[in-house]
């Protein structure tokens, strides 16, 4: 098979990265594919290195949704399956669409749902043109069908892949977590609460802070938040004036977070909107247990949930992983076996390409 992923930009969001592994896996298969991106550049871009690119701006315009020359450039690599992940690729699959099915009858245009968050008017237009639509969890698949009025027969539910495995070197892990932990003045008993995640208003890392100046002062505890962003300027002002410089650190976007699991002991997500974690589900497969609230499919990640908001209810799911060894251990274990089951890389590209296989042939 041809198949073309097509991406707005490779920021360093979760979607950008399931962009890269499945492109990835699917010529690992021995497929035809590349990666479409509308802008150049990117925090991920140098991860895509090795990949056969198509990008559309020859210079960057810091537009997300200016595709020039789209429909020339897709007729020219002449797709079997067109995947579209990202916002604005699905806002142009529709449009797209049309034009396919006149020079190339029969392939498959794909959306794919991976947002909480509401979708704008093209996309939802996308999503009643395109062949299929690929959810992320099976609470997107429930939303796509009540709010959007897409026909159940016309989704799959696959989950998010595995993008960071855990590395099999015990020594590796041992130096990431010593060398983190020295870098921000972790002892070994210092217990690191840890959220991964682009400082945009919808993750929320503002509610983290929050919850953290209610935790208790006389316990070794410090809140690490990984990534870069428009927010984060107004996360670390609110650190200060929480007065809370010494438990909360900022580590950076990392282009390979497994560093920053290595060294956690416990995962925390307060966003306003999620389809299904990344963060989670790399955290977990490392055996970090979570509490995070319950928006959208992060429930379909195998860890701990409470009302979106609830503060009192975060904290007292949070109280027991804090304080007792036993209670870290027992739900660590559950939520690494979770992982390895429902998210591994293998599993997650075979579906798409088993789908693929048989949109080709319906």
């Amino acid at each position: 098979m041809k198949i073309l992923v097509i991406q707005d930009r490779l920021r360093s969001g979760g979607t950008e990265r399931q962009s890269i592994l499945l492109t990835r896996a699917f010529i690992a298969a021995g497929h035809d594919a590349a990666l479409l991106t509308f802008r150049p550049g990117g925090a991920l871009g140098p991860t895509a290195a090795d990949l056969p690119r198509i990008v559309l701006q020859p210079f960057d315009t810091h537009l997300d949704w200016f595709a020039p020359g789209l429909f020339k450039k897709v007729i020219s690599f002449a797709p079997d399956i067109i995947l579209c992940m990202g916002r604005m690729a699905n806002c142009n699959a529709g449009s797209v669409n049309q034009m396919l099915r006149v020079k190339f009858p029969g392939s498959a245009m794909l959306c794919t749902m991976r947002t909480g968050k509401r979708l704008p008017m093209l996309f939802v237009h996308s999503l009643h043109q395109v062949r299929h639509v690929i959810a992320n969890s099976h609470v997107s698949e429930k939303i796509l069908v009540e709010n959007y009025a897409v026909r159940p027969d016309k989704i799959s539910v696959i989950h998010n892949s595995l993008v960071f495995a855990p590395t099999a070197d015990p020594a590796t892990a041992a130096n990431d977590r010593a060398q983190l932990r020295a870098r921000f003045a972790a002892s070994e008993k210092t217990i690191v609460l840890l959220c991964v995640a682009m400082f945009r208003p919808e993750k929320n890392q503002r509610e983290l802070i929050e919850l953290a100046a209610q935790l208790p002062r006389d316990r070794d505890w410090q809140l690490w938040l990984g990534g870069e962003g428009a927010a984060l300027a107004d996360c670390k002002a609110l650190v200060v004036s929480k007065n809370l410089g010494d438990r909360v650190k900022f580590t950076g976007f990392q282009s390979d977070p497994r560093p920053l699991y290595h060294a956690a002991d416990l995962a925390v997500l307060t966003s306003k909107s999620e389809s299904l974690s990344n963060f989670l589900v790399e955290a977990h497969a490392h055996g970090l247990p979570s509490v995070a609230y319950k928006v959208s499919g992060v429930a379909e990640c195998g860890g701990l949930v409470v009302p979106p908001g609830d503060q009192s209810a975060f904290l007292a799911a949070l109280t027991p992983l804090l304080t007792d060894a036993t209670t870290r251990t027992n739900e660590s274990t559950r939520v690494r076996a979770y992982a390895a089951a429902h998210f591994a890389p293998e599993r997650q590209a075979a579906a798409h390409l088993e789908l693929f296989q048989r949109l080709l042939h319906a």
